[in-house]
């Protein structure tokens, strides 16, 4: 069962994770993101600043489900693998520190699959000044790779949960929405290798999206209540943010409206882009609620009210076209 998983050919000329074993794999990984706390049976964290919190969150990748590998270099496994875990810490108005790395893999899996996953986890890493400070790695019949996230949270400000969004607040948002989806559904149609050049930025925001560092905590300055990331899709989010909030939130429909981009990938594959943008998920865009203004690297993209429609999340104050997203089961 084991080899019925495979990896390109570019990364099959030399030793398997099974002719290295566990400590000489370890080494690979320290060496692409070393970490002057790594190396022991456990790492020991720099002290938090004053007043604060230790904020903690985990997630898998599973190949064949989260990424496929004739689709996504390891560099690129690597990176989406640190944001969609860093854009819970920042959901929270945290700052992500730290990250540790569990891999499951066949005995077959290339020792140039795990240098590449790690390198490009280090270089999302170093964006974040953050650092790769341990984890595990056995061998197992399918590949799963899972990162325990860690971020600290200052100041006596609540962190931003989904239930603390309000009647008369904004919705703001951080990041592209629906480019993730719209990336994958180019890939499923053409392909890793004939995607046309000029859409190939939506295949990158699906196979490595971007989040810019430290907007949580911009957000939570700046008066945020509640934030969640745009992960499962933007209508499934919101409305679990406003179930548990108690609201209705109204998107409007012009502040999330396709680009140009979008349109063209839409009319290239004869489908709608408000899909990718209504229920896409994997963007991992922040979105968050305020009684402010939009804070800096945000835009206005909806408002809070009270729950008077069947519908706890609307788009222009009508049912959305599209509220489905990832699900897990």
């Amino acid at each position: 069962m084991a080899h019925s998983l495979s990896f390109p050919d570019s990364l099959r000329d030399g030793p398997t994770v099974g002719n290295l074993g566990e400590f000489e794999v370890i080494r690979v990984i320290t060496e692409q993101a070393g970490s002057s706390l790594n190396g022991d049976d456990a790492a020991v964290l720099r002290h938090a600043s004053p007043n604060s919190r230790a904020v903690v969150t985990t997630d898998m990748l599973v190949a064949g489900r989260h990424f496929q590998l004739d689709w996504s270099t390891p560099e690129q496994i690597g990176q989406k693998a640190i944001v969609q875990n860093f854009a819970d810490i920042e959901a929270m108005g945290a700052r992500p520190v730290a990250a540790l790395l569990a891999i499951s893999a066949p005995t077959h899996t290339p020792v140039e699959f795990v240098r590449g996953l790690a390198r490009g986890m280090n270089q999302r890493l170093e964006e974040y000044s953050a650092e790769l400070v341990g984890g595990d790695i056995t061998s197992g019949d399918s590949l799963v790779i899972a990162v325990t996230a860690i971020g600290q949270l200052g100041g006596s400000l609540p962190e931003l949960t989904l239930g603390r969004a309000r009647p008369g607040q904004t919705l703001v948002a951080h990041g592209k929405i629906g480019y993730s989806a719209a990336g994958l559904a180019l890939l499923q149609h053409f392909g890793p290798d004939n995607v046309p050049e000029h859409l190939r930025p939506l295949v990158d925001a699906h196979c490595a999206p971007v989040l810019t560092p430290g907007r949580g905590i911009v957000a939570r300055a700046a008066g945020a209540t509640a934030m969640t990331d745009n992960s499962d899709g933007l209508i499934v989010d919101l409305n679990q943010m406003a179930m548990k909030s108690g609201v209705r939130i109204d998107v409007d429909s012009s502040s999330i409206s396709p680009d140009e981009l979008l349109s063209e990938a839409a009319s290239v594959l004869g489908t709608d882009a408000w899909r990718w943008i209504l229920s896409g998920g994997e963007d991992h865009t922040l979105l968050s609620t305020t009684f402010g203004d939009a804070p800096s690297g945000f835009r206005t993209i909806g408002q809070v009210t009270k729950t008077r429609h069947e519908d706890l999340v609307t788009v222009d104050k009508k049912t959305p076209a599209f509220s489905d997203g990832w699900r897990s089961f």
